[in-house]
């Protein structure tokens, strides 16, 4: 007996701290009723010219639990998958630390972007959203990646091109959240 009792005083303390669970972590997310997991792009997210058919409305976007120290975001669409290397399809930076949404058509003309967000120019050479329309074959896959930056503004040059700003956002970063669509015609 004596015996049992010393082993279950030895053991006993070492399975309780076996027992105890971290804390859930809160994982960075992103998300559009419009794309839901699965789902490729409807018309209404499509470009509407150059042989496509869409209404390109940018697609409603939503995002949690962003990292500790986020200072502002940047959104960042583009085609890995293009002829030529990435097209880029819709950049916004300078989005305030308070924002958790975006609705459906904020990168039109008329956006409804937060105060002090800036779109820059796509590849299809205007600011603003601009949908797939990938050439026929097989399906693109399109990245649309929310990031949370560690800098309150990225201060853009004037005419600054997407593929530039996304290098400076990507130094940026604190974290990053991604929604994949598959789209092809």
């Amino acid at each position: 007996m004596v015996l049992l009792t010393a082993l279950l005083s030895t053991v006993l303390p070492f399975a309780a701290q076996g027992t105890a669970r971290a804390a859930p972590t809160k994982v960075f997310t992103l998300s559009s009723p419009e794309l839901p997991p699965g789902a490729t792009f409807p018309r209404a997210q499509r470009y509407g010219l150059g042989g496509c058919r869409g209404l390109n409305v940018s697609p409603a976007l939503t995002w949690q639990h962003p990292p500790a120290g986020t200072r502002s975001f940047a959104l960042l669409m583009f085609d890995p998958d293009a002829p030529g290397g990435p097209w880029w399809h819709w950049v916004v930076v300078d989005l305030p630390a308070d924002s958790r949404s975006l609705p459906a058509g904020a990168g039109g003309p008329d956006g409804s972007l937060p105060a002090g967000a800036i779109q820059v120019r796509n590849d299809y050479g205007f600011r603003g959203y601009g949908g797939p329309c990938p050439p026929p074959g097989p399906a693109h896959q399109y990245h649309i990646v929310l990031y949370a930056l560690r800098v309150q503004r990225l201060g853009l040059r004037n005419g600054a091109a997407a593929k530039s700003v996304a290098a400076e956002v990507r130094a940026a970063a604190l974290g990053e959240a991604e929604i994949i669509v598959p789209y092809g015609r």
